[in-house]
């Protein structure tokens, strides 16, 4: 088991101040390893329930208030999608004072399930969404996290025929279980296809009409795949910024798969030799150094932005936190340099800073005011806190 103690710590702090908590991810990302960890660091009792095991479905059926009513200290409840009527028994039992537990509950995210807590908990609730592993979890292999993804089970796996295998049936899962109990009615064999396109699409600004004709079906459809699997966390919609500037900008979304190994999966990619030789290549290594930043900082939808201009200005993630504007060019390569791109965003934007991610060793200044950080020291040389 990879310790994740950066994600106890933000989770117990969420508990401290909320009543109840939620951690929101697709199945197999780790939320009850979690879970288990945050129990662990917490002194009290702690009880768990686990809505797919059936003795613990039923304890629930008849009369869930009084069942939970009972319970002290940290109460645990994974796979809460398939029960959402629970969400007004929570809201009572989190004004009960003083108050005898907490809860945590565990699920796979969609906007019908936020919706549904939200309303019956506004106030009550803090959310924490959980993705795959991090670098500085993995010993910073890099090569081995971007290729396979950052599932545990399928960065885990002896080889990576065997992670491939996993990564598979993981999709299956996902697309033949996982989404109809979520209430998508969307066939699998669809669903998977608008997947895959999507992988040869990652990296890109969304277009719906070009994916319509492809389907054969209205823009509004494939808007809403679109937001299904965005809604699932598998799928990433970075928003444009727009910026009080003279010059046509970019507005819509790039869609990026979330999962790396979830992309080359989709792709056909097996293994290090066939990654590097494929044409999605340096998308799929902006995908994972993107994902990276966004977890690492837990950057919210407000905060984090990509910028392009129709004259070829762009940068690839824009960080905003109140005043402060940070841009950032992601590069798969060992010489990274101070672009035409980022010196137009500079003078357009006001960055504080601009920085490149690379595949490199060193992290160093390249600037005034721009930094090169290579990718195997994210987490330690970013230093946007």
């Amino acid at each position: 088991m990879i310790p994740r103690s950066q994600h106890v710590r933000a989770v117990c702090d969420r508990l401290d101040a909320f009543p109840v908590v939620a951690i929101l991810g697709p199945r197999q990302v780790g939320k009850t390893t979690l879970a288990h960890q945050v129990a662990e660091s917490r002194a009290g009792p702690t009880h768990r329930l686990d809505l797919e095991h059936p003795a613990d479905l039923n304890r629930l059926l008849e009369d869930p208030m009084l069942v939970l009513d009972e319970m002290r200290g940290l109460v645990v409840i994974d796979e809460i999608q398939r029960r959402p009527d629970l969400f007004p028994v929570l809201r009572v039992l989190a004004d009960r004072r003083p108050r005898p537990a907490t809860f945590l509950v565990l699920g796979s995210a969609s906007p019908n399930l936020i919706r549904q807590s939200s309303e019956s908990l506004a106030g009550r609730i803090g959310y924490y969404g959980l993705g795959g592993l991090r670098l500085n979890e993995v010993g910073n292999d890099v090569n081995r996290r971007w290729l396979r993804g950052g599932f545990p089970r399928a960065f885990l796996a002896s080889a990576n025929d065997k992670a491939w295998l996993w990564l598979d049936a993981f999709a299956r899962t996902f697309l033949e279980r996982d989404l109809p109990e979520l209430g998508v009615r969307v066939p699998a064999p669809a669903m998977r296809r608008f997947w895959t396109m999507l992988g040869h699409w990652h990296g890109q600004i969304w277009k719906s009409s070009e994916f319509a004709r492809s389907f054969g079906v209205a823009d509004t459809t494939v808007r809403r795949y679109l937001d299904i699997l965005t809604g699932a966390l598998v799928v990433r919609q970075l928003q444009p910024l727009h910026a009080n500037i003279a010059k046509r900008q970019v507005k819509a979304p790039k869609v990026y798969l979330r999962d790396s190994g979830v992309l080359h999966t989709l792709l056909g990619i097996k293994d290090m030799r066939s990654l590097n030789a494929h044409p999605k290549s340096g998308a799929s290594w902006e995908g994972l150094m993107l994902e990276s930043i966004v977890d690492g900082l837990n950057l919210g939808d407000d905060e984090a932005h990509f910028w392009a201009t129709h004259g070829g200005a762009e940068l690839d993630l824009l960080i905003t936190r109140g005043t402060k504007r940070v841009g950032i060019e992601i590069k798969r390569t060992t010489a990274p340099k101070v672009t035409r791109s980022i010196k137009t965003a500079m003078a357009d934007l006001h960055l504080a800073e601009a920085i490149v991610v690379h595949a490199g060793k060193e992290s160093y200044r390249l600037a005034e005011r721009v930094r090169a950080v290579a990718a195997h020291r994210l987490e330690a040389d970013l230093g946007l806190d």
